[in-house]
């Protein structure tokens, strides 16, 4: 999927959100971006608390920034690139969001004690920049989330569009060149299932977006990839994982 067709499905989802309810928010936000389960591995390990500032990098349109506040009363302080999902996030959830490359963090040195990025890294080649903004801004000893898709055999039976996926070793030294140091680690597969009214919320939008969008090329592409990176997890050549990271 292009980058144009992700932010043409933000502004639907923000549109489908709106006709189901508020309720539907959180949980269209973080299709594909993470469950309570893993968001909850992540919040519990990066100490977030009531006002605790996190910078969430790719934060599309919100859902997992807007659980934290949700959740633990931080602050977040998305950056994402896509100006429909910005326009979402700041519709759906009164969020803070800056239309910024994880690249090209528009923020000063060590600006925040905690970052997550999700589902981002394995979308961009260019992860060592990355990492290292994400590095530049955390304070020393601050925490980084991370949920990564990542390549466990040397070639893919079918390369998704638009995805570059790291493999375990190369991750590893990807955030010991940028000084960030792995504190934990953990299959998403190991996590608890979401509970039943969050996939059912889930998948009332995902109807609603099929009903309503079913036909076009952005969804067909937007289906066909998510198809794609289930056939290939299913098959062990993917696998989810989070991990914690501490800038040394």
């Amino acid at each position: 999927m292009t980058t144009s067709e992700f932010d043409t499905v933000a502004g639907w989802t923000r549109d489908a959100v709106a006709a189901l309810g508020s309720d539907h928010a959180v949980p269209a936000g973080c299709r594909g971006s993470g469950s309570p389960a893993a968001l909850t591995w992540l919040g519990t390990r990066l100490r977030l608390t009531r006002g605790a500032r996190l910078l969430d990098v790719g934060a599309g349109i919100g859902g997992p920034a807007a659980w934290a506040r949700q959740t633990y009363g931080a602050e977040p302080v998305l950056a994402e690139p896509m100006p429909a999902a910005c326009s979402a996030a700041r519709d759906l959830f009164a969020l803070p969001s800056v239309q910024a490359l994880g690249e090209q963090l528009p923020f000063p040195d060590h600006s925040f004690a905690s970052v997550w990025c999700l589902g981002v890294l394995s979308t961009t080649r260019r992860k060592s920049e990355l990492l290292s903004e994400v590095s530049r801004v955390l304070r020393p000893g601050g925490g980084l989330g991370l949920l990564v898709l990542v390549q466990l055999v040397r070639g893919l039976s079918r390369q998704p569009d638009g995805n570059s996926f790291p493999r375990p070793a190369e991750l590893a030294l990807l955030l010991a060149d940028a000084g960030l140091e792995i504190f934990d680690e953990v299959r998403a597969d190991e996590l608890p299932a979401p509970p039943t009214d969050w996939q059912n919320r889930q998948e009332a939008v995902t109807d609603l977006l099929a009903q309503e969008h079913g036909t076009t090329p952005a969804w067909r592409e937007s289906v066909a990839q998510q198809q794609l990176l289930g056939r290939l997890r299913a098959a062990r050549q993917l696998d989810t994982v989070l991990l914690h990271a501490i800038k040394v």
